[in-house]
């Protein structure tokens, strides 16, 4: 019997049971009724011994209409698994990066990973969208105050982000006549020392972005716009309340297809692409959701069959 394992995030874990707001519980589901084993871990519980990469597992079985993991963990080679799900959410931090360094351990002609740790690494979900410079917002990255404030006296209005961050943390709007401007970017680069990405403000940002979803070199047909709040120009709370079905255009459906096409010859395969008055303004490729719950509330589909098949092809291939 093939098996796999899910890193997850640690507050994943702590919910597991109760967590099926996550895109990692369905992808746990869908695995299990393909007929795989499936361990569930954490980025603390990964490890090398002996030359040999491990990871601390609990084992995971769908059972009373719910998906519940072992009480007490088991330690087990990585080499050992069919395919792993690398999924833990940022921050990027220290531990986030020595994680994916126990992944260089692990023999990827035998072991397929999704997305790829050392492609994860060498990729800012934020700095590398500006390796479509056709496709995105005019932007800088830096952490030098007088830059940054030309930056924002040429645009008017602007958006500083932390390149290690998700869910929206730390992302502020800058507006040329704040009082408080001078503030926000010494507190956004840790008093100049911190590089940050600073975009140009798109006013379409009040309408929301679109969450656009590829898998391989396709593109998903089904895309989610992510409202702000009344209160922020931004995305900013976690619930399906502020999710919208989004149409897509034939141009957003081209600047996907072309980031789809790139990163999975770089090992990363899942992606989810914000865009925002036709430009990219992140590529997240750390944990990226809305796969499924959310496509199937919002459009009544369920894509679990295209990821048993995609899983599959994984599985029976050498290569992803």
């Amino acid at each position: 019997m093939k098996n796999a394992l899910i890193v997850i995030d640690r507050i994943e874990l702590k919910y597991y049971e109760f967590n099926e707001l996550v895109t990692n519980f369905w992808f746990n589901k869908i695995l299990l009724e393909m007929g795989l084993e499936v361990d569930i871990c954490t980025i603390d519980g990964l490890s090398v011994s002996e030359f040999q990469p491990y990871a601390n597992c609990y084992k995971t079985k769908w059972e009373n209409n719910d998906l519940v993991k072992s009480e007490q963990p088991m330690m087990k080679n990585i080499n050992d698994f069919d395919l792993v799900l690398f999924r833990p959410d940022p921050p990027v931090d220290i531990d986030y990066i020595n994680a994916t360094l126990i992944f260089d351990f692990v023999d990827e002609n035998k072991v397929k990973i999704i997305n790829s740790p050392k492609a994860i690494r060498n990729f800012n979900e934020k700095f590398h969208s500006n390796l479509f410079p056709d496709f995105v917002p005019e932007n800088i990255v830096s952490a030098d105050k007088n830059q940054i404030l030309n930056f924002v006296k040429t645009h008017k209005k602007a958006v500083i982000k932390p390149l290690n961050q998700c869910f929206g943390q730390g992302v502020t709007a800058l507006f040329e006549d704040d009082i408080n401007l001078n503030s926000l970017i010494k507190t956004a680069t840790n008093n100049y020392k911190t590089i940050c990405l600073v975009q140009k403000y798109l006013d379409g940002a009040r309408y929301g972005d679109k969450r656009v979803l590829t898998l391989g070199d396709e593109v998903l047909g089904y895309a989610v716009t992510k409202a702000p709040l009344d209160n922020d120009f931004k995305f900013s709370e976690h619930s399906d309340n502020y999710l919208r079905i989004a149409e897509l255009t034939e141009h957003e459906k081209h600047i996907a297809k072309t980031v789809a096409e790139k990163l999975n010859k770089m090992g990363i395969p899942l992606i989810g692409l914000d865009i925002l008055d036709g430009k990219i303004l992140e590529i997240n490729v750390t944990s990226p959701c809305y796969f499924l719950k959310e496509i199937k509330n919002l459009y009544g589909v369920d894509l679990s069959e295209k990821f048993k098949t995609f899983f599959d092809e994984i599985l029976c291939c050498t290569k992803i």
